[in-house]
């Protein structure tokens, strides 16, 4: 497949007959075949410039070659054939597709083109609506007597996808129209479109759910109308503008194109509030400019202005040729998509670890911005796309979304370009970087992570926030603000350093009187914060480490299993080293499982984060739980609070509970044996009463612990 950017080198007037047939046949093959991807499989592998440039050729060369058109070529047809998948729908007036035009040259002449057709004066008025090209799905609603009957697909413009019950999961669509002036019979249609902030979000959520991620919200929104199952549709956050309709059996609403869409609102369907109606060409052209002005803000893509004569009798005039109508066209912004090389790829490591890969480009203007960077978003997108580093790329951005890599261009891939190794190490810190198994599915997850979470300095912030939070050390005046801003001083940056802040002598107690706000009692005060948390719970300390997958109950269960941070470092260094039997100490605690034992295994197994522990434990005496109450009568039993408890707090009547040997929940089941309930109760009653739970106030709990 080649990989044309722009207008071939040969002008068309210059080819001969023969040389204009060998590259008409070519042409008609390529576009035939970005057709097929581009409306059949969704999935197409050159940006929308490449393609126009690509078809507009091939027009060229049939208007000089007039013989070699084919009455059932590649120019004449709309679309793609139907998938095979749905069943099939005949359009009753054909969905056909609009010519393009690029300049405002271009835009002058197709009114002047109207008027030339229409026998009208040069300066002879032509209304003309503008309204944004929605870079979506197109789709026929059909309504008979104000109900939804049939969705289809655009498909090939004569035939198309049956979609129905797809649609009926788009809220957006109503399934009734309400007005007096709704025709007996309408096909009303339109664009089905993704917003951008919701395709970010389903992005995000096939990353994480190690699911494949779409290329753009047009994709995105075509994959999800075209399932076989709706539940996935109704799944999706799919919308729709109304703009255009097809069958009308009855009387027609308006004269005017822009009084159909106003009849369209009036019905109940969603419509584009920047379409205009638009009296001259000037005042066309100026609303192509505020939309492309609008257009990375919009909350949807868009790719350019379609221009349609206003009055309905006049496109009955103007009537069609070949696959588009003569009243109207597309003005199409400059492209969002480019080729251009990729000089390199940086790994960037986020605030929780990951690493992040960033294509490094050769600079590339893309709808009217300067790209130098775009997301590869993996390890495995590499792999699949197969991006080496001095390959062309095809680049799309879209607003204010990262730029991204579609694609590459095979035929353009320098010799001896090698495939991307992904680092095995963290750029940042030089600690091991894995990527976890899930035990269920037995596969990978699909980002890689830093394991050196106590020395990564792209981490730092996080992790120190995290120490000190409230369920960690708890340190009183040491908050999110603090943090940041003693860490961009250079103050805090492990967290020894916050034990250490005071020894430091002069020169920190300065930089702290000199803040905004503070002053030696502020300084006093946290120092004396900070000396009281030098003895810390020993499950607190645990979790403070920030070790991934370990949370406060399994923290808490480390620490009574283990009884001291040493026992437990000792236990993960072994399991770092792959010794069988710490591997399965740390799974036959009771809570942890193989996910929880290598993330522990991968925590001690880091140098780095052994000498920070060493240091912390200079300055940071961890205290051993207290024995469990194996003789309490709620010993084994399993306990959830609810309500306003009023003798003690949430976390007291947690660790008492846990001290007493019973297990605390957080919601009730089948399993849950007792339910204390404070004032202000809700649903938890309810469902303790419908498990056939014990339910006990907190007067009732403490007479029975003895308390």
């Amino acid at each position: 497949m080649s990989s044309i950017t722009g207008p071939r080198a040969v002008p068309v007037a210059d080819l001969t007959p023969i040389e204009a047939r060998l590259e008409h046949d070519a042409l008609a093959r390529e576009v035939a075949e970005h057709d097929l991807r581009y409306h059949g499989e969704d999935a197409p592998i050159i940006s929308d410039a490449d393609y126009d440039a690509l078809r507009r050729r091939l027009e060229e060369i049939e208007a000089v070659f007039p013989e070699l058109k084919r009455p059932a070529g590649v120019t004449e047809k709309v679309g793609a054939k139907p998938s095979e998948k749905f069943a099939k729908v005949r359009h009753r007036v054909p969905m056909l597709s609009l010519a393009n035009v690029f300049t405002d040259e271009e835009a002058t002449e197709f009114v002047d083109r109207v008027r030339r057709f229409l026998g009208l004066p040069e300066d002879a008025p032509v209304a003309v609506t503008a309204e944004p090209k929605i870079d979506g799905l197109s789709c026929s609603l059909r309504y008979e007597r104000g109900r939804l009957l049939v969705a289809a697909t655009r498909g090939d413009g004569e035939e198309g996808e049956d979609v129905t019950a797809n649609v009926r999961t788009i809220a957006e669509i109503p399934q009734t129209l309400s007005g007096a002036d709704v025709p007996e019979v309408i096909e009303v249609r339109g664009e089905i479109y993704m917003a951008k902030d919701d395709f970010a979000a389903l992005n995000a959520r096939q990353e994480a759910a190690g699911k494949p991620v779409f290329a753009n919200p047009r994709n995105a929104a075509a994959g999800s109308l075209r399932q076989l199952d709706s539940k996935i549709t109704a799944s999706r956050p799919l919308r729709f503008f109304a703009y255009a309709w097809g069958e009308i059996v009855g009387e027609r609403p308006s004269g005017t194109q822009s009084g159909m869409v106003a009849a369209f609102a009036r019905w109940g369907f969603p419509t584009n509030p920047l379409t205009l109606r638009c009296e001259s060409v000037e005042a066309l052209l100026a609303q192509y400019r505020a939309v492309e002005e609008r257009r990375a803000g919009l909350p949807y893509d868009i790719d350019g202005v379609v221009y349609k004569v206003d009055d309905l009798d006049l496109q009955r005039r103007l009537g069609f040729i070949s696959r588009s109508p003569r009243w109207a066209t597309a003005h199409k912004f400059p492209a969002e998509k480019a080729a251009t090389k990729l000089l390199g790829i940086d790994i960037q490591v986020g605030r929780t670890g990951s690493l992040t890969p960033v294509a490094r480009l050769q600079p590339v203007t893309v709808g009217g911005v300067v790209v130098t960077n775009a997301t590869l978003h993996n390890e495995d997108e590499i792999a699949r796309k197969d991006v080496r580093i001095g390959d062309t790329v095809i680049v799309q951005r879209a607003g204010d979304v990262i730029p991204q890599i579609l694609g590459i261009v095979a035929e353009k891939r320098p010799a001896g370009a090698k495939s991307y190794e992904f680092p095995k190490l963290c750029p940042a810190c030089g600690s091991h970087a894995v990527r976890e198994i899930d035990p269920k599915t037995g596969k990978e997850d699909v980002v890689r992570r830093c394991t050196g979470g106590l020395v990564c300095p792209a981490q730092a912030v996080e992790r120190l926030k995290h120490f000190a939070s409230r369920n960690a050390f708890d340190i009183e005046g040491l908050g999110d603000k603090q943090i940041e801003a003693f860490h961009r001083d250079g103050l805090v940056t492990r967290p020894q350093d916050v034990f250490t802040l005071q020894a430091r002598d002069a020169r920190s107690l300065k930089k702290l009187k000199d803040r905004e706000g503070w002053g030696a009692t502020s300084a006093a005060n946290l120092f004396a914060a900070i000396d009281a948390r030098r003895s810390v719970p020993l499950n607190r300390f645990i979790f403070a480490l920030g070790i991934r997958h370990v949370g406060e109950t399994t923290a808490k269960l480390l620490a009574r299993r283990f009884g001291s941070i040493e026992a437990l470092s000792d236990i993960g260094v072994a399991a770092a080293a792959k010794d069988e039997k710490a591997l399965d100490e740390l799974t036959s605690v009771e809570g942890v499982g193989p996910v929880v034992a290598e993330a522990v295994a991968d925590f001690f197994g880091e140098e780095h984060n052994l000498e920070v522990l060493r240091e912390l434990l200079a300055e940071v005496t961890p205290e051993a739980l207290e024995a469990v109450a194996t003789e309490s009568p709620v010993a084994g039993k399993t306990v959830v609070f609810t309500g306003a408890l009023e003798r003690m707090s949430r976390e007291e009547a947690k660790a008492m509970a846990e001290r007493l040997g019973a297990k605390v929940s957080g919601s009730v089941s089948k399993k849950t044996d007792l339910v204390v309930a404070g004032p202000g109760a809700g649903s938890k009653l309810a469902d303790a009463k419908k498990h056939g739970v014990e339910v006990i106030d907190e007067d009732e709990w403490f007479r029975r612990v003895g308390g």
